[in-house]
């Protein structure tokens, strides 16, 4: 601590002398005003882009750990939160426009794939899978993952220097190659052998942009019902009984409506990126039952580009049901003229950390879109299109009463 406040003195920080003002016209007020039933920004919204130049550009005034991270410390107000995490690094910066942002760091590069005996619940949180799924979750036209950019962060200036947690400023050091390093404080690694570290200042990160407060636009987490067993030994139910479905089918909110459709839309997802690590969901209450689901927290994807873990499709071969919609994106995103891994790595081309993916990963993607069609078409032809193929193209457009109406 003595060392750490010396080192505070001698690069003589200060706060900035004027306050900063909000204005209405911010694009992360505009994005969170944007937030629909449809998803969290409308299909061609030219908020979208700006936020993420913002991200990109704008100086840090803040930096903190995230509330669940603090509510494993016991310092924050847990209701505050929807569910707690915090075994990984990860900080909230503040912009000058007062907009937030989940930064993750660096943890892995990217040509190095997770361990084949790693369990999926120790694996390395990934900066660059955060920015790679918000790609590919546009272009399948989810949108359901908030916003997320690439930006190098120089941690002593955009983060040392603007926080005021003193736990946070305690876990800085400089290590033997001069680098600048921190580390978490976290219930699981809280050790210094789990750190992160500039060169010597310079760190690659991801930036995701903050949903709107839990007070303006409360949100649930819910199990997933194909939830993964988070120990060393055992199975879930859906491992061992191939008539899962026709339990969970049974459930309240499952046995009508959106819910199983967007289940198996969030499966889908999921597979693509190769994350198992999908133990909740959330929804915002405001949309009711049939609310779109977020997907968030996609950091233990894009692990393995040599495996394909089809256990992630259980919700599709289980239960033999796929939105119309969803099932044509997939067919144009396989034919050669738009493969998904040529519109993949071009969307990727726009993020200033580019190349986000190595080529085996992107190439990956089109295997893995062979796979979920192929599980389709043995539904198709077990069951029947009819059955399988859920007319979801009719939908009216959500009406302006069912925005968010948020103040701020």
């Amino acid at each position: 601590s003595r060392r750490h406040k010396l080192y505070r003195e001698e690069l003589n920080l200060t706060s900035p002398a004027a306050p900063l003002l909000l204005r209405p016209e911010a694009n992360w007020l505009q994005f969170h005003l944007g937030i629909s039933r449809d998803g969290l920004y409308p299909r061609s919204s030219p908020t979208i882009n700006r936020l993420l130049r913002d991200m990109q550009d704008f100086t840090t005034i803040s930096a903190d750990y995230s509330q669940d991270e603090k509510a494993l410390l016991g310092a924050c107000d847990c209701s505050q939160i929807v569910k707690p995490s915090g075994v990984h690094l990860k900080l909230v910066l503040r912009f000058q426009d007062f907009g937030k942002a989940m930064f993750k760091p660096m943890r892995q590069k990217r040509e190095e794939e997770t361990p084949e005996d790693f369990f999926y619940f120790i694996d390395f949180q990934r900066h660059n899978a955060e920015i790679a799924a918000f790609h590919l979750d546009r272009i399948l036209d989810f949108r359901r993952v908030p916003p997320t950019v690439g930006r190098l962060i120089n941690v002593t200036k955009e983060i040392l220097e603007v926080t005021k947690n003193e736990i946070l400023q305690s876990v800085f050091f400089v290590s033997p190659a001069s680098n600048v390093c921190f580390f978490a404080k976290c219930p699981y690694m809280c050790k210094t052998e789990y750190a992160v570290c500039g060169n010597p200042h310079l760190l690659e990160g991801s930036l995701s942009a903050f949903l709107p407060s839990l007070n303006l636009a409360p949100r649930l987490s819910i199990p997933n019902p194909w939830i993964r067993s988070y120990s060393f030994d055992g199975k879930e139910e859906w491992e061992v009984n191939p008539l899962y479905c026709n339990t969970v089918r049974e459930i309240y909110p499952y046995s009508n409506g959106n819910r199983l459709l967007n289940i198996v839309d969030m499966a889908i997802f999921d597979f693509l990126i190769g994350n198992m690590d999908r133990h909740h969901y959330e929804m915002f209450t405001k949309f009711g039952d049939d609310g779109f689901l977020l997907h968030l927290d996609n950091a233990r994807g894009f692990g393995r580009h040599s495996h394909d873990e089809t256990s992630i499709l259980a919700p599709l071969s289980q239960c033999c049901i796929i939105k119309r919609t969803t099932l044509l994106r997939l067919q144009l995103l396989a034919e050669p003229e738009y493969q998904l891994s040529d519109v993949m790595r071009e969307s990727l081309l726009q993020d200033r950390l580019a190349p986000v993916l190595t080529e085996p990963h992107l190439l990956a993607l089109d295997r893995r879109l062979q796979l979920i069609l192929k599980a389709v078409r043995k539904c198709i032809d077990t069951y029947g299109e009819a059955t399988v193929v859920a007319n979801d193209t009719m939908q009216p457009e959500a009406p302006a009463a069912d925005r968010a109406k948020l103040t701020t």
